[in-house]
């Protein structure tokens, strides 16, 4: 998973606008809790995707407890999402078939 959480996070952006720890915990639901980010790793991501121009932040109001920073995908994030997604169905492709080259376990 090393080297995805960039394009795992503006996936989840793409849906809609999130704060950090909803986005880890969108993560981690949807595999069931079997794969979890580390807090760490996600702000380092959020912080690169911001420098990058990918995503924006911006405060939410504080009408359900505490300030949150909430995140939302530019239109240059949407478009380096949909273009690792297109790499990586084909890298998937590449792996899968260089794992089953003999079509059966050994």
């Amino acid at each position: 998973m090393r080297g995805h959480t960039e394009t795992i996070v503006l996936g989840v952006l793409s849906r809609g606008d999130s704060y950090g720890f909803e986005i880890f915990k969108t993560i981690r639901d949807a595999t069931g809790g079997a794969y979890e980010i580390k807090e760490a790793t996600l702000y380092a991501s959020y912080r690169r995707l911001l420098k990058d121009g990918l995503v924006e932040a911006y405060w939410g109001d504080e009408t359900q407890g505490g300030r949150r920073k909430y995140y939302r995908i530019t239109d240059a994030g949407r478009a380096v999402y949909r273009g690792n997604v297109r790499t990586w169905i084909v890298t998937r492709g590449i792996i899968d078939s260089l794992l089953d080259l003999g079509g059966q376990p050994s």
